[in-house]
């Protein structure tokens, strides 16, 4: 039985050699990205801007009614709440957004987390009601904080580890696609007002994660092309690297689309945001390893001779000493 392949064997596209008009677009894409981010900000969640955080036990259930509740609780007209497990399955955490001049009105925030109570227990009357908190803006502004400082970190621990394994023009390479897909990422947000919450920090981490992934095993093709073919010139050796992997590529991003586009199409709103960024990243993340990533080794200099160990003093020294002998 023949097997099936997605990429043929002989697969040998010439990726390369439009590298410089999708560096360009590269370019246009990050400087438009933070330019819509900085004209329509982003539509900062809860986690981010503040609200009321009410907590509630169903004393009487094995399970809270996440859904029901989103839907009751979005129907009194304060946006879109979040709500989820807080612990246990039957108790939640739901959180509502507040009005700009909440902090002119004193008692306005309680007064919207009591009207959420009462909204909850004419329905489930087996509801108590664990905690009605404001969650200030100081609270907010940490959460912002500490998620810029992950994603900093995260991208050049990465940079980091790719030098270390290859060489410092394969970690800059990185972290520019890295910079890349998490730029154009923020951009999509702002450009759609998607709602941007802790759960779309962990979507980034994520395509974070998943580009790296594909740069490295492009890089490391690169790596064993380069000391097999020392005479090929670099952008072919590059289009072959690229084109040995494709197929793995294709099948890696098929496999997630397979369980990302029903999610997509069909799953609950609260994780619309989520599955929008992960999928949106799969092609931004391949997109950058290709045409960002790889053409970045010629234009600092990567060259056959770059993982060929260089003679030193010493032996040259030890070669004259053995020609005499």
């Amino acid at each position: 039985m023949k097997l099936l392949k997605l990429v043929p064997a002989d697969t040998n596209i010439k990726f390369l050699k439009l590298r410089v008009p999708f560096f360009v677009l590269s370019l246009v894409l990050i400087i438009g990205s933070w330019g819509v981010v900085a004209v329509n900000g982003l539509n900062l969640g809860i986690d981010f801007a503040g609200g009321q955080e009410i907590r509630l036990t169903f004393e009487e259930e094995n399970a809270a009614p996440v859904g029901e509740l989103r839907e009751t609780v979005a129907g009194l007209g304060y946006g879109t709440p979040v709500v989820q497990e807080f612990g246990a399955p039957n108790v939640v955490s739901i959180r509502v957004p507040l009005p700009d001049d909440v902090e002119s009105t004193p008692g306005l925030a309680t007064e919207i987390g009591n009207q959420v109570i009462a909204e909850i227990e004419s329905a489930y009357p087996d509801v108590r009601t664990d905690g009605n908190e404001t969650v200030s803006g100081k609270v907010a502004e940490e959460f912002s904080r500490d998620a810029g400082l992950a994603l900093l970190a995260a991208m050049l621990m990465v940079a980091l580890y790719i030098w270390i394994r290859f060489e410092w023009q394969f970690g800059v390479g990185a972290l520019f696609a890295l910079f890349h897909d998490v730029s154009v990422t923020l951009g999509m947000f702002a450009l759609f007002q998607l709602e941007f919450s802790l759960q779309i920090i962990a979507a980034i981490l994520a395509i974070i994660g998943y580009s790296l992934n594909d740069t490295i095993v492009v890089y490391d093709r690169i790596r064993e092309n380069l000391k097999k073919f020392r005479k090929m010139p670099l952008p072919e050796l590059l289009d072959l690297s690229v084109n040995e992997t494709l197929a793995r590529t294709v099948m890696t991003s098929l496999t997630l689309l397979v369980a990302l586009v029903p999610l997509l199409l069909f799953g609950p709103a609260s994780l619309f945001g989520l599955v929008a960024a992960i999928t949106a990243g799969l092609f931004i993340g391949t997109y950058s390893s290709v045409y960002l990533a790889s053409p970045l080794l010629i234009w600092m200099g990567v060259t056959s001779n770059s993982f060929v160990p260089q003679e030193t003093e010493a032996d040259r020294q030890e070669k004259k000493v053995l020609g005499e002998a």
